[in-house]
């Protein structure tokens, strides 16, 4: 039993990392096409954009600047910089969060501009024209209010431009391009690539992906870089959104309901850290001659995303435990905003109240666990009797059968004792998802810890090395349903396995089994107090009573 727990760790290891790499959800019956009118009305950033009847006609005199410029634009949320070189963005900062090393959060990945380009460059379907529209420099006009700024290029054959209009505090920008060959239009993409979002996140490369929301499907599909290792793939449909996302952050375009939306998948190698090349994901979105929507670019906030559009709230995938994870998210929330206003003391709150549930299941356990302990005599001896057979031996049933047989004579779950445990497990795998994709918990501090969602940045991490220590002390108090000391030493063995497991982990996770640790050793103090100690072994039936003693007669 004891080497099935430890077979049991180690595959709920190997199923936590490695599900979200190669578990796909099933797709779900296809739903019935709503109707227009139950399409969610979209923000009133989004009727910024209002189509043209058709693309105004390159000028007939050339449209150009003479000198490079920079244009900042500071809407109370973001900070953006566009350069007139190619009318693209230089920079794209989030002002109210920070990256692992506190400084402003930055979107673009300053090491991958060089072989990728810079966001929003143009991306051509079919040959690029003469002119390269990612190095011209554009004619730039500015908006009265200092939120708005237009681009416009023309050779007199080519003409090209650009607009983006934000909102007072608002990560929603209206979006417009266009690209025309005489009067034909050239279609083509906005590009973002090379990586997008926090540059310092801890795995940062898994986390980053292309998505969009297949209306026909009803569904949410990502691609990483992996999907784009033999070139750029492309998708069209009728989207709902599309764009770019890690972790924490998205850069999504919101297509007019109804009209076809094409997104392109790259794979682009980017030079990291110690000189080696790693392939970041990177996305195009548009395809047509003009192209117009809203882009969010921001934080994946599940209040904000659900103010946009209901179907963002899909960004925040909380994984196959969805049903415990949001839930959870949701309880955390309220206790951290109403009542605590502290992440890591809303875990330690909120794993208290779980294992104080969990109680009634706890005391079954003991219970059962005592009468593992009282049986050990008769489970030796079954052992002993039937020692030395093969796995393939038949008697090896009859051996199982005697064990079921004592069991059930005196009630006895063999695996009562590991119930606790094993129901810990999913509230184990949620915990993990929502230190994973909550944007709330990204940086929070607690004591020492500076990011919960984070391991800690100390050379010795402690509450790895603390949570190991606990696990000692509740194993010892805990009673022994073994008389096998090979047995015994595996199971001592467990904390430093689960030490081990969790020392790279997020120090949230880890405080949270630290603290149903804690929880437990107070529990099972006073189980030992209370004076549940083990009943007195009973005598084995397999082994003969002894004979009295024969007395020699005298002579």
């Amino acid at each position: 039993m004891e080497i099935r727990l430890l077979l049991a760790f180690l595959l709920m290891g190997v199923v936590l990392f490695l599900t979200p790499y190669f578990y796909k959800p099933p797709a779900p019956p296809q739903p019935v096409a709503p109707a227009p009118a139950a399409e969610p009305a979209k923000p009133p950033e989004a009727a910024a954009v209002k189509p043209e009847a058709e693309p105004p006609p390159p000028a007939a005199s050339p449209i150009a600047a003479e000198q490079e410029e920079e244009i900042l634009i500071d809407n109370g949320v973001s900070q953006v910089t566009f350069s007139n070189r190619g009318a693209v963005v230089r920079s794209w900062i989030l002002s109210r969060y920070r990256d692992a090393h506190g400084n402003p959060l930055q979107l673009v990945h300053p090491e991958a501009v060089e072989r990728a380009g810079y966001p929003m460059s143009l991306v051509f379907r079919d040959a690029p024209p003469p002119a390269d529209p990612n190095t011209v420099l554009y004619a730039v006009r500015r908006s009265e209010d200092g939120l708005g700024v237009e681009f416009e290029f023309s050779d007199g054959v080519t003409y090209f431009s650009k607009s983006f209009r934000f909102e007072r505090d608002s990560y929603l920008v209206a979006v417009s391009s266009a690209a025309l060959q005489g009067r034909t239009p050239l279609p083509h993409w906005l590009a973002w690539r090379g990586g997008f979002g926090d540059p310092t996140a801890w795995s940062r490369a898994t986390s980053q992906h292309t998505v969009h929301f297949d209306l026909a499907q009803n569904k949410l599909i990502t691609h990483d870089a992996k999907s784009a290792r033999e070139g750029p793939v492309t998708q069209s449909g009728n989207y709902s959104f599309a764009g770019i996302q890690d972790a924490y952050f998205a850069a999504v375009a919101l297509p007019r309901h109804g009209s076809s939306f094409e997104l392109r998948t790259y794979s682009d190698p980017v030079i990291v850290e110690g000189g080696k090349e790693e392939p970041r994901v990177g996305m195009a979105v548009g395809g047509a001659g003009r192209n117009e929507f809203p882009l969010f670019v921001g934080p994946k906030d599940l209040d904000q995303l659900r103010q946009i559009d209901r179907r963002l709230q899909t960004l925040v995938d909380f994984g196959w435990f969805s049903f415990l994870a949001k839930p959870l998210f949701l309880a955390l929330k309220w206790i951290n905003n109403h009542w605590i206003g502290n992440w890591g003391w809303s875990i330690v709150a909120i794993t208290v109240a779980i294992n104080f549930l969990l109680l009634p299941l706890k005391i079954s356990s003991l219970k059962s666990m005592k009468k593992m302990q009282m049986l050990q005599p008769e489970i030796k001896a079954i052992s002993e009797k039937y020692k030395g057979l093969s796995l393939r031996d038949p008697r090896r049933t009859q051996q199982n059968e005697e064990m079921m047989a004592l069991y059930k004579k005196h009630g006895v779950n063999p695996m009562g004792g590991c119930m606790p445990m094993l129901l810990q497990i999913p509230f184990f795998i949620a915990f993990y998802k929502v230190l994973t994709v909550a944007i709330e918990l990204r940086g929070a501090p607690w004591l020492w810890v500076t990011d919960l969602s984070q391991p800690e940045h100390l050379p010795i991490r402690i509450l790895p090395v603390a949570m190991v220590v606990s696990q000692f002390v509740i194993q010892k108090m805990t009673p022994t349903t073994t008389m096998d000391p090979n047995q015994q030493r595996i199971m001592m063995l467990m904390p430093l396995m689960m030490g081990f497991f969790f020392y790279g982990v997020s120090s949230g996770l880890v405080l949270y089994w630290l603290t149903s640790n804690v929880v437990g050793v107070a529990q099972q103090w006073f189980f030992n107090r209370m004076g549940h100690s083990a009943p007195a072994p009973v005598a084995s039936a397999a082994k003969a009573e002894p004979k009295p003693a024969k007395k020699r007669a005298r002579k």
